[in-house]
């Protein structure tokens, strides 16, 4: 597909290629996509076992530096972009949220112009939309529906600028003759091996010796999707961009799968029961009003200890409105445009996801 010769084989580049969609994203391409003359992944840690993989070429740079980026997407055909900071506790101090979420885009878009790399795909957010902080029910959406999107919270906002910017480059002119075609995918809660808060949550409900205690009602629904399916979306998305940007270019798209819809606490024991944990209480153990001045002293607490030290815990106002507000999309937008299917099974993703915290658990032991 590569067209500056029907004769040679595309370069992919992955940024973010070490992150937990990233790494999928890799494994994806290397096993779908034989028609690859490399796939080069840029990101600031590497993972050296990835150097063993075939075609695959690592390169260390930081994405909010032009500098490190431009060498990195010379020569590439279609690049991905799923690098991003993401941080929804104040771990990480806004300023750096910013700069690689929002001026990395811009370094990307940049060089994607500059260099000639005419296809980009861009891995969004569901946070770009919401839920908002007023708590809105988002309720079986998708691309074209109309919602209230208010954020003040450095994550969704950065990640809201960053999309307008990729999708507002796309027709844009490039020094080659060419125009740039770009796209945006917008995962919901992404689930599955190596997902990190997964393994967060893992270890404080050891600490509490498997057991959690119920705080949002289980009427509330989220859409999780399994980080395989979104991976395998990037893939297709990336192969019809290059055949059909007509139809691609510009557009944004909600990555979907048949996960069921729940609340985060009830999806995620579908993971931990079979390790064991259990969950207290068919509705909330806490009254909300409660929950929110727990959220609301931390918030205090964050603000008072910035000087000293970072103190980020899992509730915080925004996360207490994320968790409690249901947002659940449905569209057949991707299937309709570039014939995506998920390619697990929700047996399948839950029984990965399940295997993988088992694994956890049993390093835990040997740990002992």
């Amino acid at each position: 597909r590569a067209d500056s010769n029907p004769f040679s084989l595309p370069i992919y580049l992955v940024m973010g290629g070490c992150g937990f969609l990233g790494k999928h994203l890799v494994e994806m391409l290397l096993e779908k996509e034989p028609n690859l003359a490399e796939i080069r992944v840029f990101d600031l840690h590497l993972d050296e076992s990835m150097r063993s993989l075939d075609r695959v070429t690592l390169i260390q740079g930081d994405i909010s530096n032009p500098e490190d980026v431009k060498p990195a997407v010379k020569g590439a055909h279609v690049v991905i972009h799923t690098a991003s900071l993401v941080d929804v506790w104040g771990r990480v101090p806004p300023e750096k949220i910013m700069a690689v979420n929002v001026q990395g885009t811009k370094n990307v878009i940049e060089a994607c112009i500059t260099q000639g790399a005419q296809y980009l795909v861009y891995t969004s957010s569901m946070e770009v939309v919401g839920p908002n902080i007023k708590g809105h029910p988002f309720y079986r959406g998708n691309e074209d529906m109309t919602y209230e999107a208010i954020h003040h919270h450095p994550y969704p906002l950065s990640k809201a600028k960053a999309e307008k910017l990729v999708l507002e480059a796309n027709g844009q002119l490039m020094p080659n003759g060419k125009r740039l075609v770009t796209c945006a995918l917008r995962p919901t809660g992404i689930y599955g091996e190596n997902h990190l808060l997964m393994k967060e949550f893992y270890e404080k409900g050891l600490k509490t010796k498997k057991y959690m205690i119920r705080a949002i009602p289980s009427s509330v629904e989220h859409g999780r999707v399994y980080v395989g399916n979104v991976a395998w979306m990037h893939l297709l998305v990336s192969q019809k961009i290059q055949e059909d940007p007509s139809t691609i270019g510009g557009q944004v798209y909600f990555c979907y799968d048949d996960s069921p819809y729940k609340s985060y606490e009830d999806f995620n024991m579908e993971f931990l029961s079979p390790c064991g944990f259990h969950l207290l209480g068919s509705r909330p153990l806490l009254p909300f009003f409660l929950l929110h001045l727990i959220a609301l002293v931390n918030a205090v607490l964050q603000w008072l200890l910035k000087p000293f030290c970072v103190y980020a815990p899992i509730l915080n106002p925004y996360t207490l409105v994320i968790a409690s507000t249901t947002f659940t999309i449905k569209t057949d937008k991707a299937l309709k445009h570039f014939g995506y299917k998920s390619c697990f099974t929700w047996e399948e993703s839950r029984n990965r996801t399940i295997r993988w915290l088992q694994e956890v658990t049993a390093e835990k032991q040997v740990e002992k």
